[in-house]
């Protein structure tokens, strides 16, 4: 007789490992694209509203960057294509989508919104057009700084950017964090 095959929820029956303990060096972890450091997750911390305020991680992989924020009393919940190769999130801060097309209705109620390391512009400029003019008030884009400029192009007038090399808070230096907020909610 033939097991059925997974579901997401059958994956997360089993308790998420343990978090690495992060140093002031940015290290790179199984798991993430991003190298974490202590001095990475403070920036994070200011960046990032209060509980209850909602962020968004679109494309949250296995889930460790914001798992590491969840342990810091923040509000976050990731959002990963399924199958989900998430590890770290437990399953009330987890939610999958269909497909790398796919939007989450969840981006409506979210303050913030998390682009660790996106593969498509389509799908930062798709949430933008759908939602982007509601509840969000920040969109954090976090990937290859030689990436930044196809992404640059999807805030126009309605959203005041800063970006900055990682390296000054804390992170590699060919990575680069851009934080947009919309002028509307400033």
């Amino acid at each position: 007789m033939d097991e059925p095959s997974p579901t997401d929820a059958d994956i997360f029956t089993s308790e998420q490992p343990p978090l690495p303990i992060l140093s002031d060096r940015p290290t790179t972890h199984p798991g993430s694209c991003l190298a974490l450091s202590l001095p990475l997750l403070a920036h994070f911390e200011k960046l990032l509203p209060e509980t209850p305020a909602l962020v968004l991680s679109i494309g949250s992989g296995a889930g460790l960057l914001e798992a590491l924020l969840l342990a810091r009393n923040l509000r976050i919940t990731g959002v990963e294509v399924s199958p989900s190769p998430n590890r770290y999130l437990p399953p009330a801060n987890h939610e999958t989508v269909l497909g790398s097309r796919s939007l989450h209705w969840l981006a409506d109620d979210a303050r913030v919104w998390l682009f660790v390391y996106p593969r498509r512009v389509g799908l930062v400029e798709d949430y933008i057009r759908i939602y982007g003019y509601n509840e969000a008030r920040t969109v954090i884009w976090i990937g290859p700084t030689s990436d930044w400029e196809d992404y640059r192009g999807l805030f126009d007038h309605r959203w005041h950017v800063e970006d900055m090399s990682a390296a000054d808070v804390g992170g590699r230096a060919w990575e680069r964090i851009a934080v947009a907020r919309s002028v509307s909610h400033m």
